[in-house]
């Protein structure tokens, strides 16, 4: 881990060095401290005492400025900020990798060359239908653009329906079951 700690107007003792050291060991157990770059400054305005506190891991940078009128406060300040965007952004990532996991690729027998998934259900999406009559669910379809399609269920026939936009961009097409 390498810290370094900036005074502007302040001299930055090294009571404030060590107190630093210490409270950014907090953030060690998010990262390996060897690629982890800390970066402080430390300042007066007024009676304020303002701490600016900058955390580089691996390409991702995480920043926090507080004021107090104690500067160790401020730092402590700092610190929990900075655990919070620690802990959202892995939050985050995990979650991301679990959903790009096993789902959407997979390993061939050598382990060198990877495959796409084919002819695979990939994701599912759950949504609440509702009867309607044709003419509210072409609406409906009109009044979302990014929609290209919608489930419901016709109030004539009381039966699932799916309504689409044909490729024209102008008519709708609709499917409908027969018995």
């Amino acid at each position: 881990m390498n810290i370094q700690i900036t005074g502007k107007d302040l001299k930055a003792t090294e009571a404030i060095k060590n107190y630093v050291e210490k409270k950014v060991e907090r953030l060690e157990k998010y990262f390996d401290t060897e690629d982890m770059d800390v970066f402080a400054t430390i300042k007066t305005e007024r009676e304020l005492q303002i701490a600016e506190l900058s955390v580089s891991y691996k390409g991702e940078r995480y920043r926090a400025v507080t004021e107090h009128k104690d500067l160790y406060a401020s730092i402590d300040k700092n610190i929990d900020i900075l655990e919070g965007q620690i802990r959202k952004v892995k939050t985050k990532k995990e979650r991301q990798n679990k959903d790009d996991s096993i789902k959407l690729k997979e390993v061939l027998i050598d382990g060198e060359n990877r495959k796409e998934l084919e002819d695979e259900v990939i994701k599912t999406i759950y949504y609440e239908i509702k009867p309607i009559s044709v003419e509210d669910a072409k609406l409906k379809l009109q009044e979302k653009t990014s929609n290209n399609f919608l489930t419901f269920i016709n109030v004539d026939t009381n039966k699932v329906n799916v309504i689409f936009k044909l490729k024209d961009g102008k008519n709708y097409g609709l499917v409908e079951p027969e018995a």
